[in-house]
């Protein structure tokens, strides 16, 4: 009972200080984790000494660990995975064998032992997934280039620390390491994982769907614990990692249909008995031996600091990334990863790490994790001083195209971005035959379209001389469609500099971004969470059989209405677009007279569609002549373009007079 008692209050009293420094960190905007670790270092032995039962925290944390991997798992795709393997197999592998290489060097040289070195190396490679992705999705830069490419990376190294486990008691030079044993265990390790993929891809589908029958979700969530814990018992059970286990059952879980839910029911619980993972590693930290060996600790920060920097910088930068977005590659994967924490406690167990060499890994992996927030936050501010400086032009080294090569354009597009937003816009361009260019930060995009015609350059449009290069000057339009808000707002304002009279179109992903676009010059903004709303009532209304017709007056309205009120707050001039929201009935259409139509070479006068129809001909297009304000002896020729104003219920009948007979 006193036990017990013992047990309650230490984790009250975890929970209680992690619920202070969590919300003071919540408000200074850094993540949780780092919060974790400083809870567990003030009531770890070594500071205030208020955790009496540490053995029976770090059981739980062993069981945060586990679920922790199980999510992991299941958040990754495998289709995914493969079709990100250039970024996950390249550039992850490089990182990971770059820092292992260079730490493994530097520890040997310090009088290290070799496989001790390598280790070392090991747990130096592991970046924080936890940490990078929260920043990255908090600041909206999963999409960036570099966030793309950090993520390919952190996703090797989650990977990668199947077979770093593997190799552990290889580098610990066990009595019954041989190269034979070695192999052997490998091979153990290789068919017990197969066997784990094996049995999971036929097993627990079948399992799970007999349990979603029960539509129990007690059961549900039962089950989902039990195929995480059991499966890493079983991989524990024949000398693998319990985390290696879980991670592979998750992984296959994530192809089947039962994964959202199970990841809804299991994350409650992956973040509780987390938390006690970091917490109880912060409990580990030994101050008095980290204020001892000051100067030892802060040395090793800075090399792991700088070493991280410049091999994630170095990995981008020969990948073709240029030298802004390698810098914030290196800057999202400077600290040390939480899997580096689970290596370590194998590394002890195998009798790999003694407590010194321990303190000072745990010392600078909490710390790493600790300025990482800041380190990610001052990208903006590294880049503007950067963009600000006259920087030689970096070398791809020949393998993506240069941006002077493209055709010299007139009254063209210019599309910032090549996601869904960007191909749908240069695939109706080309159906149209209006002249676009694309500019793409992600050179096997551009590599690939570049062979099927599409024309595309590679860089920065942010940046004033990648614009130049899309003939900006004499550009018509500008559409910005990427997800970054920051670059969106730089595109927006270096556009409008160097052509104040082009007409800009900027995607944003909320609402609150619009007013900065509009001050600094964009046209129109299509903000998602806006456009998304009106899409999903749209699709509401048309399960309840709601008339096309209604649905479209509904959306019209809600256009109308949101829009205004957005040029009313931003003071934006009127335009002849703006009729469309103040007159309801009213619809402003593009026709192209064809051969044979009714209209083709007749006059206006001839066809009289104002008296006939209510419709009123705005302008005239013949070749490349504009015949604005058109008089009634003026007449149609094939293949012009007529621009009408009129009645919406009458559209049908006016499109009659310009179609084939």
């Amino acid at each position: 009972m006193v036990e017990n008692t013992v047990l309650l209050t230490d984790i009250v009293l975890i929970f209680s200080l992690a619920v202070v420094i969590v919300f003071i960190f919540h408000k200074l905007r850094i993540v949780p984790i780092v919060g974790y670790l400083l809870t567990g270092v003030l009531i770890g032995p070594s500071v205030l000494g208020l955790v009496k039962d540490q053995t029976m925290i770090e059981q739980f944390a062993e069981i945060g660990v586990i679920l922790l991997l199980f999510t992991i798992g299941i958040e990754f795709s495998l289709g995914e995975l493969l079709k990100s393997r250039r970024f996950i197999l390249i550039g992850g592998g490089l990182q990971v064998i770059l820092t292992t290489i260079t730490v493994a060097i530097l520890a040997m040289m310090a009088g290290l032992p070799a496989g001790l070195s390598v280790f070392i190396g090991f747990l130096v490679a592991l970046s924080s997934t936890a940490i990078v992705l929260k920043l990255l999705s908090e600041r909206g830069e999963v999409e960036t280039p570099h966030g793309r490419f950090a993520i390919g990376i952190l996703i090797f190294q989650d990977l990668s620390i199947i077979l770093m486990v593997m190799l552990v008691p290889v580098l610990a030079g066990g009595e019954n390491t041989s190269l034979f044993t070695t192999f052997i265990s490998l091979f153990k390790a290789v068919a017990i994982v197969a066997l784990v993929l094996v049995t999971g891809r036929f097993l627990v589908p079948v399992l799970l769907y007999q349990i979603v029958r029960t539509r129990n979700r007690e059961l549900f969530l039962m089950a989902i614990v039990m195929i995480s814990l059991g499966t890493a018992m079983l991989t524990s059970l024949a000398g693998l990692s319990l985390a290696i286990g879980a991670f592979l059952v998750g992984l296959i879980i994530s192809e089947s249909e039962y994964s959202h839910q199970a990841l809804s029911e299991i994350l409650p619980l992956r973040d509780v008995f987390n938390s006690l993972f970091f917490i109880s590693i912060g409990m580990l930290l030994d101050m008095e031996f980290v204020i001892g060996n000051l100067s030892t600790v802060f040395l090793a920060i800075v090399a792991i600091l700088l070493i991280k920097f410049l091999l994630s910088f170095l990995t981008a930068a020969v990948l073709g990334y240029p030298f802004v977005t390698s810098i914030l590659v290196g800057l999202s994967l400077a600290q040390i990863g939480e899997f580096s924490f689970v290596l370590s406690l194998i590394g002890i167990k195998w009798g790999l790490l003694d407590n010194d060499i321990y303190q000072i890994f745990l010392a600078s992996a909490i710390l790493t994790m600790m300025v990482t927030p800041f380190m990610i936050q001052s990208g903006p501010w590294i880049e503007l001083k950067i963009n600000g400086m006259k920087l030689p032009k970096l070398l791809f080294f020949g393998r993506y195209p240069d941006v002077s090569k493209v055709p010299e354009l007139e009254n063209h597009v210019v599309i910032a971005g090549y996601g869904i937003n960007g191909r749908n816009l240069s695939r109706v361009l080309s159906a149209t035959r209006i002249p676009f260019v694309v500019v793409e930060m992600n050179p096997e995009t551009v590599i690939s379209e570049k062979r099927k015609g599409t024309p595309i350059i590679y860089g920065d449009a942010s940046k004033v001389e990648v614009l130049k290069h899309t003939n900006i000057s004499r550009a018509k339009v500008l559409v910005v469609a990427i997800s970054d808000a920051a670059h969106t707002r730089m595109m927006v304002e270096t556009a409008k500099r160097l052509n104040p009279a082009i007409y800009v179109i900027a995607r944003t992903r909320y609402v609150g971004e619009l007013e900065t676009l509009i001050q600094l010059g964009a046209d129109e903004v299509i903000p998602e969470e806006f456009e998304t709303s009106i899409e999903i009532f749209s699709r509401v209304l048309s399960r309840y059989l709601i008339p096309r017709e209604e649905i479209q007056t509904n959306i019209e309205k809600v256009r109308t209405d949101g829009y205004e009120m957005f040029r009313d707050v931003y003071h934006k001039p009127r335009s002849i677009d703006d009729l469309k929201h103040h007159l309801m009935n009213i619809e402003i259409d593009t026709f192209v007279v064809k051969a044979g139509s009714v209209s083709s070479g007749k006059s206006l006068a001839e066809l009289q569609m104002r008296k006939i129809y209510g419709f009123t001909v705005l302008a005239i297009k013949h070749q490349d002549k504009i015949l604005t304000n058109p008089q009634a002896e003026d007449t149609l020729l094939e293949d012009d373009t007529v621009i009408v104003m009129g009645p919406r219920e009458r559209l049908g009948e006016i499109m009659a007079l310009f179609t084939d007979q």
